[in-house]
């Protein structure tokens, strides 16, 4: 892959930080969770795909977590937000979701460039991008013992994640494109399409139908 590689200004990454975690505290309130619990839930939910990348994928050395001391005072933030303003989560809805919107996009093909710069296959790039972005809402679900949002039909979120990945890889590694114009196309793509979903609803449905009396 070129040398020049897509990178964002740290203060989004801060941002989309902050705007994952405040979902997990939200969701750890909700369950009458106490400080402990609401902390480290906004702290999978933020920061989670990261780590799953990093430790898990790539063994990149020290989370990013602990390479960055703003990430956890930012974490801390948003559990304060959230247990001040989560009563009032619906009136930020569109801002929240404009945000994910950026992070889902930006993460999917910051982790498609780390890996193909590790030297994993393609596939495998739009795989740990993925993981990248949908990551910490996929932790969140498991921990609090809900089927996992990603899994279920609903409207086009992973999807959006892996449409923008494999544009990314596609670009740079089929056509050698170079890392920063690739990853400002995948994410401007990404978001975009992840904002019509959000505005016309559009879904994924079912595989096949099966009504729980027919599972066995």
């Amino acid at each position: 892959m070129d040398s020049p590689v897509f990178q964002l200004p740290q203060w989004f990454h801060l941002a989309a930080t902050f705007v994952f975690a405040v979902t997990g505290a939200i969701a750890a309130i909700r369950r009458n969770y106490d400080i402990v619990g609401v902390f480290f839930l906004a702290l999978v939910t933020g920061l989670g795909g990261a780590l799953l990348r990093d430790g898990l994928f790539l063994q990149n050395g020290p989370a990013l977590m602990l390479r960055d001391w703003r990430y956890l005072p930012t974490v801390a933030v948003a559990c304060g937000f959230g247990w001040w303003f989560g009563h009032w989560h619906d009136r930020f809805n569109l801002v929240f979701s404009v945000i994910d919107a950026l992070g889902l996009a930006a993460y999917g093909v910051i982790g498609s460039q780390l890996s193909l710069q590790a030297g994993l296959s393609a596939p495998a790039a739009v795989l740990v991008g993925v993981v990248n972005a949908a990551g910490g809402g996929l932790l969140r679900d498991i921990i609090v013992r809900e089927e996992p949002i990603i899994f279920r039909a609903g409207q086009f979120y992973a999807l959006a994640a892996t449409a923008g990945c494999v544009l990314f890889v596609t670009l740079v590694v089929k056509f050698g494109v170079s890392a920063p114009a690739a990853g400002t196309v995948a994410v401007a793509s990404t978001f975009v399409f992840r904002l019509l979903a959000i505005h016309y609803n559009w879904k994924t449905s079912p595989l096949r139908e099966v009504s729980p009396g027919n599972i066995s």
